[in-house]
């Protein structure tokens, strides 16, 4: 008769399903029969949006690159808004102000989120591995008020304590474009970059951002955009944090930046 095949060529055959199985049988799963085996979860990654669009909302393409890197990781992602008026509608085909509109920040988000989106009033630390902040004027208009106030900014109540409860867990916290002010103004001491500090010719139009980030206590780091210098990691706080937008750039040049960032965003949360 035939010999039966290895045990190492049953394993590979019946990987997936076998993983599955152990991961009911027992709380260890493969971990509980050796203790170098890979685990079978994914990380577990939220995201944060602030409505749909740059000037009123989350940038698209920033929020889109989160998501295709997360997917590539193999992150399991909820996505969450908070449920309050947005600041102002801007009309995006004239870059001004639509007088007459109001939406909701939660709704406009769920255009991005294809639908599937809960209230931040949702989000908790036990059900999350990290959270990630895409950018956009949003995050300065809707989840903040950093916008109007610079340095003397209020930060929404939910993204304030999500912030906090993440960062006391010790569970990384993921911030791109704009959005790392939120984390300058409620983590005392923390690192963050929002690219450089000059504007060099238009290049960093942005650049005045860094100055406020340092009034707020926060210490900020030169970061390029590009993917050999994309992202700032501050181990201590676990706050990841990378230009995109911030620098007039190429998009596939921003599209690696936030790569970096969540590729160590996901290596921080150890799965």
């Amino acid at each position: 008769s035939a010999a039966a095949p290895p045990p190492s060529a049953m394993l590979a055959s019946r990987g997936p399903a076998l993983c599955t199985a152990l991961r009911r049988a027992a709380p260890g799963g493969l971990a509980s029969f050796h203790s170098s085996a890979r685990r079978c979860r994914a990380a577990r990654v939220a995201v944060v949006l602030s409505g749909c669009g740059v000037y009123d909302g989350t940038e698209i393409h920033e929020a889109s690159a989160v998501l295709v890197h997360l997917s590539r990781g193999g992150a399991e992602v909820q996505m969450y808004a908070p449920d309050v008026p947005q600041m102002h509608v801007i009309d995006h085909s004239k870059g001004q102000p639509a007088e007459a509109e109001s939406r909701n920040v939660l709704v406009e988000s769920a255009r991005i989120a294809r639908g599937k989106i809960a209230s931040l009033t949702m989000l908790t630390t036990a059900d999350h591995d990290a959270v990630i902040f895409p950018g956009g004027f949003g995050a300065a208009k809707n989840l903040s008020t950093f916008a109007v106030d610079g340095k003397d900014c209020k930060v929404n109540r939910e993204v304030e304590r999500v912030l906090k409860d993440f960062h006391k867990a010790g569970k990384p916290i993921g911030l791109c474009c704009i959005s790392p002010v939120l984390a300058a103004k409620v983590l005392s001491g923390a690192e963050v970059t929002v690219g450089h500090e000059e504007e060099e010719g238009g290049k960093w139009p942005y650049a005045g951002t860094a100055g406020a980030i340092k009034e707020l206590g926060a210490k900020h780091c030169v970061k390029e955009v590009t993917i050999s210098f994309p992202a700032h990691v501050d181990t201590k706080n676990k706050v990841v944090t990378t230009p995109a937008f911030m620098c007039e750039t190429a998009l596939h040049h921003i599209f690696d930046g936030i790569g970096a960032m969540v590729k160590n965003v996901l290596k921080l949360t150890g799965k």
